[in-house]
């Protein structure tokens, strides 16, 4: 099977090492999945992972990432960085969270990536491998506080083509920024593509109102 890899190594700390790229590359062969790259030259992002319909997907982002010799990095309670098992998870990707009502997640994942040379932060806006009727905006909100890009990763089962698409930095105008994402997610297939959720921000209907009432006071 033809891998449609990056032939560019990334020599970043954001990179993984060979082994784990010829595992990568090992399992897209024997399952016969293509992976897209390559990977945008950037050293830092959040990464969506989208469409999440599966408890499969993350193997198969992982494997993807690994092709592209990516180190992608996930949130997690911070409650979980205990002596004899925090390095463990922070080797994994693991990016420390207090998710605890009093503390404001997106503020503390800018400040993660300020603190970073190198930092790909994986999130899948659906949430949950459920039906849900909205995105959550949790990653676009992170990704413009922190100042860093969008990069569109994907798995598209019906294919078998996953690893990353476009790359642009948010504009703060939520819904022009959505339809880009819209567009580019409207051919991808899940997992299970009854359970794709909408890629819709709840903040669009709040500005679609909000414009709504505008116009009829004018």
């Amino acid at each position: 099977m033809v891998i449609m890899s990056t032939s560019r190594i990334r020599k970043t700390g954001g990179s993984i090492g060979p082994l784990p790229h010829f595992i990568g590359r090992g399992f897209a062969r024997l399952l016969g999945w293509k992976v897209q790259g390559p990977f945008p030259d950037v050293d830092k992002a959040i990464f969506i992972a989208s469409p999440h319909t599966s408890n499969w997907d993350g193997f198969y982002m992982l494997m993807c990432a690994w092709v592209l010799r990516v180190r992608l990095s996930w949130i997690t309670k911070d409650s979980m960085f205990k002596p004899g098992i925090g390095w463990f998870i922070r080797w994994m990707g693991g990016v420390p969270v207090d998710r605890s009502k009093n503390n404001d997640t997106v503020k503390q994942i800018a400040e993660q990536f300020a603190a970073a040379d190198q930092l790909y932060l994986a999130i899948a806006p659906d949430g949950t491998r459920s039906l849900r009727d909205r995105w959550r905006s949790g990653f676009y909100y992170m990704a413009v506080e922190a100042q860093v890009p969008l990069v569109l990763g994907f798995l598209d089962y019906k294919r078998k083509i996953g690893g990353c698409g476009p790359c642009f930095m948010p504009t703060g105008d939520v819904s022009a920024d959505m339809d880009r994402i819209r567009d580019f997610y409207a051919d991808i297939g899940g997992k299970f593509p009854e359970l794709t959720s909408p890629a819709r921000l709840s903040v669009e209907d709040e500005l679609e109102a909000a414009r709504a009432v505008g116009r009829e006071a004018s």
